[in-house]
């Protein structure tokens, strides 16, 4: 990828110089070719001038008086009326550039000037434009190779790290490269390695689950098994036989119920609640505290809102916000309940300075924090509203918003990972 990127950049700088190259020598070798002409005029017509006034003025007009007045790479010759030709400089030979001019006295005056002057100044041009392409091909080739770095090198860290997930380590790196597109890659990719983090550690607790729930009505079928093995009574076999057949029944609601969990773990304690009572609750708890340091916690909007989710996650959610406002903040916290769609909205805001920029994509992160704490609470309350169906959301960084989203009715389907979310505005 390197090559080819120097290469692709390389290939377009070369055409870049050629186009513009060849235009800029074409017309910097017409623009000479006319500047040496209109000198050539301009020293006929000047020479013209002088003689025309030494003859009003009946001076002498000879060579020597007027060799002064002809450049030293020129030769001119002047023919007056019923004299001789005087000629000043030495004739060029080969291809000239050649100016003629009459006088109002009837003088013709030639001015020539070999083209070579012009090949020459024609060769010092190309030889400024060949080494200013030349630069600009080193400067594109630099340029080349330190982008190609700069992008090979995270696509490089990028498989590496999509590899190391494939291998069974879903570790998210949270490392960026300053290149949006690069980093939106590394930030789908850390997305996912906390997703398979998370299903691993579910695949994990049902796996323990399984084993230990399981063990026991395995335990008994088999008891019960060996039973009627070791009978040749029929009733004892049929009374073994519905035992058994009990077994099977309670094994077979363990394994429902653990892939019933398995699959959305919020359907067993969700229930729909009274949101008024858990934010008094929150108020009532923190009051104290939030008038310990001179500061204030109210509530408004919507009342008699009914949610649904487990009321002591919603209120340790609710806690940790508030925590968090009177560890980081400042001012007046307040707690505004509102509905969109068919979610209810408990938003907590303060008066704070807010999050860093920097920080706000990551707020939720463990270990990613603002102020000299943990970074764990909004990580964890985030995970504990996501466990009832719920979100966690920023939805301002300065002054800080928070979001919380609790769904209305009761879940009947556990929401796809592609579902679209409802806007939050």
């Amino acid at each position: 990828m390197r090559r080819r990127l120097i290469q692709s950049t390389l290939a377009v700088v070369l055409v870049v110089i050629a186009v513009f190259g060849v235009s800029l020598v074409i017309v910097e070798t017409r623009t000479i070719s006319n500047s040496a002409q209109e000198r050539v005029d301009s020293e006929a017509l000047r020479l013209a001038s002088i003689v025309d006034s030494r003859l009003l003025g009946e001076e002498t007009v000879n060579a020597q008086i007027l060799r002064g007045q002809v450049a030293q790479e020129r030769y001119a010759r002047i023919v007056m009326p019923g004299e001789r030709t005087i000629e000043v400089g030495t004739k060029p030979t080969g291809e000239v550039i050649r100016s003629t001019a009459k006088g109002e006295e009837g003088e013709t005056v030639t001015v020539e000037e070999p083209r070579s002057s012009v090949t020459r100044e024609v060769g010092r041009t190309l030889l400024i434009i060949g080494a200013v392409a030349l630069l600009a091909v080193v400067a594109a080739v630099l340029l080349a190779v330190r982008q190609a770095n700069r992008l090979a090198s995270p696509l490089t860290d990028l498989a590496e790290t999509a590899e190391r997930l494939g291998s069974g380590d879903p570790r998210p790196r949270h490392k960026r490269y300053g290149v949006p597109e690069l980093d939106r890659v590394a930030d789908v990719l850390d997305s996912s390695a906390e997703r398979i983090g998370r299903m691993l550690t579910a695949e994990r607790r049902l796996a323990a689950d399984a084993s230990h729930q399981l063990r026991t009505p395995l335990t008994a079928l088999s008891m019960r098994l060996e039973e009627i093995t070791l009978t040749d009574d029929p009733d004892t076999v049929k009374e073994e036989a519905t035992i058994a057949l009990t077994q099977v029944e309670r094994l077979t609601d363990v394994v429902e119920r653990l892939l019933t969990n398995a699959r959305d773990p919020r359907t067993g304690s969700a229930v729909s609640f009274d949101l008024d009572e858990v934010i008094q609750q929150q108020l009532a708890e923190w009051r104290p505290a939030y008038r310990g340091v001179g500061r204030a916690i109210v509530s408004s909007g919507k009342r008699h809102l009914r949610a649904v989710g487990t009321p002591g996650a919603v209120a340790q959610v609710l806690a940790a916000l508030i925590e968090n406002s009177l560890m980081h903040g400042g001012g007046t916290v307040a707690l505004r309940t509102r509905v969109t769609g068919n979610q209810a909205v408990v938003e907590v805001t303060d008066e704070g300075p807010g999050v860093p920029a920097d920080l706000g994509a990551r707020i939720f992160e463990r270990t990613i924090s603002g102020r000299n704490s943990t970074g764990i609470g909004l990580a964890v309350a985030r995970d504990l509203a996501e466990a009832d169906g719920g979100r966690l959301e920023m939805l301002q960084t300065q002054p800080p918003v928070f979001g919380l989203f609790l769904s209305r009715t009761p879940l009947k389907r556990p929401p796809a990972d592609d579902e679209d979310e409802p806007t939050v505005r």
